[in-house]
């Protein structure tokens, strides 16, 4: 079959579905031994003095260099000759860097020009690097907000920390404003901002707080090829956070942009059309009613496809998608279209954002992304399909609210936030009802906590065991926050399994550290301690004979797991030849996941195309390891759907 697009080198592209699986990252090439000696002996000296200053705020800017090098060395991801040459460099610099900061300096942390930087992540206590573009103009001591523009790069499967670094120190990128910071997020590798990729650009804009004066109403996004797509991504399911976002081609969903499916010849599953919902753009367009964007796409590009899919879904909602078109050109910015781009983005970003506009336009499809300025979702009547909200504060003595698939509802501005008359108690109109609430505080700030009870709105807050934002599943949702894998130790109540768990562990580590760049904590189901309870979302791997948690729990989880059988969603499967893959609020601590059997749900599958990936598997699956795992699925999959809204069965059909 021919693909739907076919790019240059280096570019996002699309290939059929159908093609042999590629492997991403791809294997480097030979290291001598002498380079080897020579790299490893530096690894060690840098390690040491970051071993010493671990207790420094400041040791993740020397970790980089130290990180991106081993990785390179570990993974085989050496792809020319002259790159060997830039990781003895690049020790070099890091272990500058750590002599100064032995000695209370760190010069870097007010240098202008290209400054490269790094964040420890919640995640998996992995560090992360991010580069800056500093402007001239810039000064630690005054006292001046400054503008930060994000970028998002483009597909490059040989974009390793060590060649992001080694960019970020060379390269200015395609936009420097005026008097404006710009941050080149490395998104944890190739992902379009995706998943961990996605948690990526808010902690790097924390960090960047922690050290730079950033004006929050001036922070936009901007990105190219799949960086354009994870500007449509982040800007359709994060809009309120954001002045402006401009995405540069990519793509905005998954099926239209991919051959294979837009033609039938692959189909997804029921479960996976529901699960499109989580990344495809296209379903949250009417959320850029609050959030200015402006398109650019070559004349002749054709990932103009993902512009012109948006701007139909806007146009359904009554929006018109602002666009720039570079003439006769490809796969590029055209010089006249930047022009006209900075000149757009420069008039946005001195209007800046409004916290608390009059009016919002809000939709969603799950709780993960629940919240437009000063309206938070806080309870969905059925995941998965689609909820609305239209709120307007309509005087200073009221707010209006029209509400669809809604059954919680949260209406906060901060201090000086609110334009409603503290003097007296506001009405809030919501869905034909009346409800009369307190009234703003003193620093005129105001929360208004609305919950549906018998089809009937009421004041107060959702309470007991429910899906919330953080807690909704799918499974890939455990892997935004701190997570551990739980690996067995005991004897496996079900023998058969016991190769299938371990290769599986094995892979989606693996997976996890190509994919993601981080190595996945791993402990043994002995040493979970109450910190890992606490603080952390378990993977438990292996059997209730195997893994002393998943023991320790099984009672409370809504499976029946013996030696013989398997239960789950009123079914019953022959517990030699099936496992069960799932997400659950752990029972242990109800705030955080325990994930049965599963890492990451999507796999070599995806590697032709960044729209791949996506979740393969809603909360819960039955998998028959009798059938070989392949590059889309653990086994094969003999039943999978979603909890209710309260955990419980039966869930979504």
């Amino acid at each position: 079959m021919i693909p739907l697009m076919r790019l240059l080198p280096g570019f996002l592209f699309v290939l059929s579905l159908a093609a042999a699986v590629k492997e991403v990252p791809p294997p480097g090439i030979a290291v001598s031994a002498g380079d080897r000696s020579e790299l490893e002996a530096g690894l060690a000296r840098l390690g040491g003095s970051i071993e010493k200053l671990k207790s420094n705020p400041l040791i993740a800017d020397v970790m980089i260099y130290h990180k991106a090098v081993r990785f390179a060395l570990e993974m085989n991801e050496f792809y020319k000759p002259g790159e060997i040459a830039t990781a003895k460099k690049l020790l070099a610099e890091g272990q500058s860097r750590a002599d100064e900061l032995a000695t209370g300096h760190a010069p870097w942390t007010s240098a202008t020009g290209l400054v490269v930087r790094g964040y420890i992540s919640k995640i998996d206590k992995s560090v992360q690097p991010y580069g800056l573009v500093i402007p001239p103009t810039f000064g630690p001591e005054k006292p001046h907000k400054w503008r930060l523009d994000t970028w998002l790069h483009g597909r490059s499967e040989n974009l390793t920390e060590l060649n992001f670094i080694a960019e970020r120190e060379k390269n200015l990128g395609e936009f420097t404003p005026r008097d404006t910071i710009v941050i080149h997020l490395y998104g944890r590798y190739c992902n379009a901002n995706k998943f961990a990729g996605e948690v990526d650009l808010f902690e790097a804009l924390d960090d960047v707080k922690k050290h730079y004066n950033i004006d929050d109403r001036r922070i936009l996004l901007r990105g190219f090829s799949m960086g354009g797509a994870a500007v449509w991504h982040l800007a359709a399911h994060h809009a309120g956070e954001f002045a402006a976002a401009s995405p540069g081609a990519g793509f905005a969903e998954t099926t239209v942009y991919n051959g294979d499916y837009r033609t039938g010849k692959i189909k997804p599953e029921w479960w996976e059309d529901k699960l499109f919902h989580l990344t495809n753009a296209t379903d949250y367009a009417i959320n850029f009613f609050n959030l200015p964007v402006v398109n650019y796409n070559g004349e002749i590009d054709p990932q103009g496809q993902a512009g012109d899919i948006m701007a139909k879904y806007m146009a359904e909602e009554g929006l018109t998608l602002a666009r720039i078109y570079g003439p006769k050109t490809a796969h590029k910015y055209h010089p006249d279209s930047k022009i006209e781009m900075a000149g757009m983005m420069d008039a946005l970003a001195d209007r800046g954002s409004d916290p608390y506009p009059r009016k919002i336009r809000f939709t969603t499809w799950t709780l993960a992304y629940n919240r437009m300025k000063w309206v938070t979702v806080e309870g969905l009547e059925k995941h998965w399909e689609r909820a609305r909200v239209d709120a307007e504060i309509s005087s200073d003595r009221s707010v209006t609210v029209k509400t669809l698939n809604v059954s919680g509802l949260t209406l906060k501005m901060g201090p000086g936030g609110s334009p409603l008359d503290e003097s007296i108690r506001p009405t809030v109109q919501i869905d034909g009802q009346s409800l009369t609430v307190d009234g703003p505080k003193t620093d005129r700030s105001w929360v208004a906590h609305l919950r549906k009870n018998g089809g009937k709105w009421e004041a107060g807050e959702l309470t007991g065991l429910r899906k919330t934002h953080g807690l909704q599943g799918p499974i890939d949702d455990a892997f935004l926050d701190s997570f551990v894998m739980v690996k067995p130790t005991g004897q496996p109540m079900v023998p058969e399994l016991a190769n299938w768990v371990s290769s599986e562990m094995d892979h989606a580590a693996k997976f996890w550290r190509g994919q993601f760049r981080g190595e996945a904590q791993m402990r043994n189901d002995s040493e979970i301690s109450d910190a890992d309870i606490a603080n952390s979302n378990l993977v438990l791997w292996g059997d209730p004979g195997s893994n002393a948690v998943l023991k320790r729990i099984l009672d409370k989880l809504p499976i029946q797991w013996t030696a013989a059988t398997l239960k789950m969603d009123g079914k019953e499967y022959p517990a030699a030849r099936t496992v069960p893959a799932m997400v659950f609020p752990n029972p242990l601590n109800p705030k955080k996941y325990v994930v049965i059997n599963s890492g990451v749900t999507f796999r070599e599958f995806s590697n032709t195309s960044n729209s791949l990936q996506v979740a393969n598997l809603p909360d819960f699956a039955a998998i028959d390891i009798t059938t070989p795992p392949g590059p889309k699925w653990p086994g094969k999959i003999l039943a999978a759907g979603f909890f209710g809204e309260h955990w419980e069965w039966p869930g979504l059909k």
